[in-house]
């Protein structure tokens, strides 16, 4: 039986060490819990009015902020209208100095094709007129010359003389 009371108190002194230890627990976890709640308050009090704040401030600039975007959505409608009818000025401008372009080259080139149209026509009308009366008078010329030759004696001209009249001639 000794043996049994001894190990009644030891397990009656484990039970009063562990109620002990249990109730320490509990104080420090009372504690701790006070103390989190305080932060929690302090935290929360001083985080409040800076959410409040922050709030307003948005309340505030939202409005403003859909006023900018939508003012920018709206310059770049109009920015993209004033670039198409700009685009249509240029390719209007190019369209008309292509067309006005391609008329002058019509003229320049009537006007060309005129002068050498002209050019041959004074060819054919001045300058055959003036090779044909040049070769008449070199004709006339030999002939003179031919017959003067004859008259004074002297014999007729040599060959190479007679190719140089001939070749005036032709020309």
């Amino acid at each position: 039986m000794n043996w049994m009371v001894v190990s009644s108190v030891i397990t009656a002194i484990a039970i009063v060490v562990q109620i002990a230890i249990l109730a320490a627990l509990f104080l420090e976890v009372r504690k701790t819990t006070a103390r989190v709640n305080q932060l929690t308050s302090d935290l929360q009090s001083r985080v409040g009015p800076i959410l409040t704040r922050v709030q307003i401030l948005l309340d505030d600039t939202q409005p403003k902020i859909s006023s900018m975007v939508s003012d920018a959505s709206h310059i770049v409608y109009l920015a993209r209208g004033q670039a198409q009818k700009v685009d249509r000025v240029f390719t209007d401008a190019a369209d008309r100095l292509r067309g006005q372009l391609v008329h002058l080259d019509r003229i320049l080139t009537g006007t060309l094709e005129t002068l050498e149209d002209t050019g041959a026509q004074f060819k054919r009308g001045f300058w055959r007129p003036v090779q044909k009366a040049s070769a008449l008078i070199q004709g006339i010329k030999v002939g003179i010359d031919l017959l003067r030759s004859r008259r004074a004696g002297r014999p007729a001209s040599s060959g190479d003389d007679r190719a140089e009249q001939e070749e005036e001639l032709f020309i």
